[in-house]
């Protein structure tokens, strides 16, 4: 026993001597970085790092190519309660918040003006939007119920056909002067940028580490050890914004064992410009995946992007096939997940939706296939019109509850209460990054018994005069 101890005391004092964190951030994504940046600002932590495994920032999820660059605000997104919706609202203030406190040649980089709408075809969706827009019209500042004559000022060719207006009803929930785009990547480099000019105005010691995959995360007493390919660093808090290697990390340290991994990814397509702004259309409730919506790319020019599609892909990060052997550790193949596949399946909707999202996949037939349900949105599309977005896309990790055997929408976090947290799936996407980044924040405060300047916080980030101010 005295040789057991001494070998601790041992390991324990090599730790301390060397430079140990405040707070370790793993992941240099828009997640990541959001959580650096309140870091920074609002705590009086002195030590703080962000590893990265690639050499840049936002190179997987947060890479404007790999998501729909959406401020996602709950006011078009149908498939959300009120209750959800005005929580993602306060969230989605907070990163306009963010960006109108840079200069304005930055922001204009990050955050972009569209109209946006969610479109209802039919009587039975026309008749669920008006009812909707009773509910949250009072909610959102400037949403209007939009007629099809209305529609067709705002987006002509979302009314028009080759034999003049369309046949079928229309009716639109619609914002047009709100700021509805984002590019993830340039807020994730703003982030680091505002945090190093913290850094250098407080005197704080802020480390960023790119090029170190980490591989496993030790607990030594009160110090984490996060071990990488260039070597080892101490934390007293950890905080892993990975996605789906959230998972694996937690995994190897015997958290979160009672989940599984179903990796979703998402392809888009490309068309000329035929939308001025965003285009959603209704959510099939039967279906725990986004509907088709037609977007401007912030990054190409002259183009509309549609999508996203649905496809289960055995892999951590898309168009990486060294992440196959990943994801099938954090698969945990049993007999739980084989129930939560048969109840996915065995729904009609869920089932065809899913074949169909392979052959959207498939060279030649898959623009043929697409075209039908990009028809809903601009019926006057030729097939010629369409191509596939090759390269374009990410992998959203929806995680299983082995226990209950079901399918977790939403977010995804294990926190265990011991000094670390791992995220794993934002909802709704990057838009929550600094929402999610408070939750994160606020268990560091607690912890480790760090000074927070809410009153900053607040009217910073969270107060509806942000802007003005």
């Amino acid at each position: 026993m005295q040789i057991s101890l001494a070998k601790v005391s041992k390991q324990r004092a090599e730790i301390m001597t060397a430079k140990t964190y405040d707070v370790l951030i793993v992941g240099g994504g828009v997640s990541g970085t959001a959580l650096l940046y309140e870091l920074a600002r609002y705590t009086d932590l002195e030590r703080i790092g962000l590893i990265e495994k690639y050499n840049d920032f936002a190179t997987v999820n947060s890479k404007s190519s790999n998501n729909s660059q959406t401020i996602h605000c709950g006011d078009i997104e149908t498939n959300y309660t009120l209750e959800k919706a005005l929580k993602v609202k306060r969230t989605a203030n907070m990163l306009v918040n963010y960006a109108h406190t840079l200069p304005d040649e930055e922001r204009d980089r990050i955050i972009f003006k569209y109209p946006k709408m969610v479109l209802g075809v039919g009587r039975e969706e026309c008749d669920f939007l008006r009812e909707r827009f009773k509910v949250f019209g009072e909610h959102y500042q400037g949403m209007a119920l939009l007629d099809k004559e209305q529609i067709a000022e705002i987006e002509p060719q979302v009314v028009k056909t080759d034999n003049g207006p369309r046949k079928e009803e229309l009716v639109a929930l619609a914002i047009t002067d709100d700021y509805t785009a984002v590019d993830y990547k340039a807020l994730s480099e703003s982030f680091v940028k505002q945090s190093k000019r913290q850094a250098e105005v407080s005197g704080k010691d802020i480390d960023i580490l790119l090029e170190n995959g980490v591989h496993a995360i030790e607990k030594n007493g009160d110090i984490f050890t996060v071990k990488t390919g260039k070597g080892e660093y101490q934390a007293r808090f950890v905080v892993v914004c990975a996605g789906g290697h959230s998972l694996l990390l937690a995994q190897q340290m015997g958290y979160g064992l009672n989940f599984s991994c179903l990796p979703v990814a998402g392809s888009f397509y490309f068309t000329p410009q035929v939308l001025n702004g965003k285009v959603y259309t209704v959510q099939n409730d039967k279906l725990p995946f986004a509907a088709i919506h037609g977007d401007p790319d912030v990054q190409v020019p002259g183009k509309t992007r549609f999508g996203p599609t649905a496809l289960l892909l055995p892999m951590l990060e898309r168009y990486n096939s060294s992440t196959i052997p990943e994801f099938f550790k954090v698969l945990r193949l049993d007999g739980s997940v084989f129930k939560v596949f048969w109840d996915l399946f065995k729904v009609s909707d869920i089932r065809n939706y899913i074949f169909k999202n392979f052959l959207f996949e498939i060279p030649w037939v898959r623009t043929r296939l697409f075209l039908k349900d990009a028809r809903k949105i601009v019926p006057g599309l030729k097939l010629k019109d369409v191509s596939f977005a090759k390269g374009f896309g990410g992998i959203r990790p929806q995680l299983i509850d082995k226990d209950n055997k079901e399918l977790m929408l939403g977010e995804a976090r294990i926190n265990p209460g011991t000094g670390i947290i791992f995220n794993m799936t934002p909802s709704p996407g990057g838009t929550s990054c600094l929402g999610n980044g408070e939750n994160d924040l606020r268990e560091v405060v607690k912890f480790l018994g760090c000074k927070f300047d809410e009153e900053a916080f607040n009217r910073e980030l969270v107060s509806a005069d942000s802007k003005a101010a």
